[in-house]
């Protein structure tokens, strides 16, 4: 089976086992909508969540998985099995001592950590509190999904994807369990939510350990700190952390300024947020997560040609997924967000102020996902510092749209800032690669982009006409629910054929890689 074929198929297994995750994601936020609405007791769970959540990002699933897998792929290809699991036990004894020293740090000093991200949180009463409860409940995750990372890391490098794939939804599972049947336990209900996040880690860390032995993983110790593997991991990582730390602080700027918003803004970014990462979790991280392995492969084989083609593929399809799917949410958001979420203490307006933000934010989704698939071939490189300077600029440029927007537009502002830095974001990578590696194939990459375009256009008028014509606002539960599911199918079928008429490669790779995924099943 070609490079491009297997690809295509890992991605298909993967967005497979994300859109369980995906849908249980949206379950657990429509729990936690009905339970808690966007007042105070939300603001406080999804800012203390967003800490641990964050340091994850930071150390575990970005910087150890990008540094990771091109060294321990480097291993195995080259000097042996053996030593590639003597580098993957070295590396999880010194990310189990740096994650333990973070956890035992972050629960002590949470009551520092919250003034600093939520300044804001003091005005209101009993919200600051609240927040470091939960802060100092969660934090413990990170020590659990750092480890559940890296383990994903391992399996991914051995072209296994399922399971690391399939691990957040009992993650998600957890969570709407807890709150569900723990809340009412609790004087404070959101503290249920607390202790799901705690236990979703854990699950997601033990999940992964069969999978593993399988493969063939000794689990020993071993505290061989000098290997010249884990020296090179540990360079590659630490701009690796700094890149990803300028993303965070981005995130850091939103909330914070966020906090001094009208109560909640906090909510309401995170839901549409939310909306966002499903598509982009659904097609651009899997395809993501699964083009490092290949780009690692053929960059220690020294397969430039190869590695440059499987780049354009990527970029292609993954433009090819997102363009409609931004589309359709600019169209669609308000419905969606009511269908969803609007029940409880969430009302109409809490709907319309998320849909604002899911609006704004929907405007980079195709940026977004261009970055999931551009940022892996530097990392395939070892190259972890170009990143980091583009990111800068991209930093940069979101603080100073936050200022400029967040006046007018609230939230959405907000929003919208990280939406246009993560095109200059994706604009500057693509610029960058271009220099280092030669010609990427950008005339067929623009071609490709006016077909998919134009056959997004077709799909999003029909899915504006379909919405209005049928008064979606008028109808009952289930009727809101036939006309929205009528518009996606509607759309997505327009989409296709349209694509199809026009001669899209994009769909004829997707049909083969499906093919098969089929055939192998």
């Amino acid at each position: 089976m070609s490079d491009h074929r297997k690809l295509i198929r890992s991605t298909g297994i993967i967005s497979l086992a994300t859109f369980v995750s995906r849908i249980l994601g949206l379950v657990r936020e429509a729990v936690v909508a009905y339970l808690f609405g966007a007042g105070l007791a939300a603001d406080a769970f999804f800012m203390a969540f967003q800490i641990p959540n964050m340091l994850r990002r930071l150390l575990a699933e970005g910087a150890l998985s990008a540094s990771f897998i091109p060294v321990f792929t480097e291993y195995y290809r080259n000097k042996g099995e053996r030593k590639a699991w003597d580098l993957s036990a070295a590396t999880i004894c010194i990310t189990l001592i740096i994650l333990v020293l973070v956890t035992i740090l972050g629960v002590v000093a949470a009551p520092l950590i919250v003034k600093l991200v939520a300044p804001g949180f003091k005005a209101v009463k009993n919200k600051q509190e609240l927040t470091i409860l939960l802060t100092r409940i969660m934090f413990p995750f990170i020590l659990c999904i750092g480890l559940a990372a890296l383990f994903m890391g391992i399996l991914n490098s051995l072209q296994h994807f399922l399971a690391p794939a399939l691990a957040p939804a009992l993650f998600n599972i957890c969570i709407i369990a807890s709150a569900v049947y723990l809340a009412p336990q609790f004087a404070n209900p959101v503290v249920a939510l607390a202790i799901g996040v705690l236990l979703g880690g854990m699950v997601q860390l033990l999940f992964q350990l069969p999978f593993l032995k399988l493969k063939g993983m000794k689990f020993k110790l071993n505290f061989n700190f000098n290997q010249p593997g884990l020296k090179k991991i540990g360079q590659l990582m630490l701009p690796a952390i700094f890149g990803l730390a300028v993303y965070e602080i981005n995130g850091f700027v939103d909330r914070v300024l966020a906090s001094f918003l009208p109560p909640g803004s906090v909510s309401y970014l995170n839901y549409g947020n939310r909306l966002v990462q499903f598509p982009l979790g659904l097609f651009g991280i899997a395809l993501g997560t699964a083009i490092l392995p290949t780009l690692s492969r053929q960059a220690a084989d020294g397969d430039l040609d190869s590695l440059k083609n499987t780049f354009s593929m990527g970029l292609r399809l993954v433009l090819f997924v997102s363009t409609p799917a931004m589309i359709g949410l600019m169209v669609l958001g308000e419905p969606i967000i009511q269908l969803l979420f609007q029940r409880g203490e969430f009302g109409y307006s809490a709907t319309v102020a998320s849909a604002q933000a899911l609006f704004c934010y929907s405007v980079g989704l195709c940026a977004y996902a261009a970055v999931k698939v551009i940022v892996p071939v530097f990392y395939s490189l070892q190259d972890t510092k170009t990143p980091v300077k583009i990111s800068i600029i991209a930093m940069t440029a979101n603080i100073f749209l936050n200022l400029i927007l967040m006046g007018p537009l609230k939230h959405a502002g907000l929003a919208l800032a990280t939406a246009l830095s993560s095109m200059i974001n994706a604009g500057c990578l693509i610029f960058t690669l271009r220099k280092r590696l030669g010609r990427l194939g950008g005339r067929i990459i623009l071609v490709s982009f006016g077909r998919i375009a134009l056959a997004s256009a077709v799909m999003g008028v029909l899915c504006w006409q379909m919405l209005h014509y049928f008064t979606f606002m008028n109808q009952p539960l289930w009727g809101k629910v036939g006309i929205l599911g009528g518009c996606i199918a509607g759309g997505a079928g327009a989409f296709l054929l349209v694509s199809h008429w026009l001669g899209s490669e994009e769909l004829w790779l997707l049909k083969q890689g499906l093919s098969s995924t089929r055939q192998k099943q």
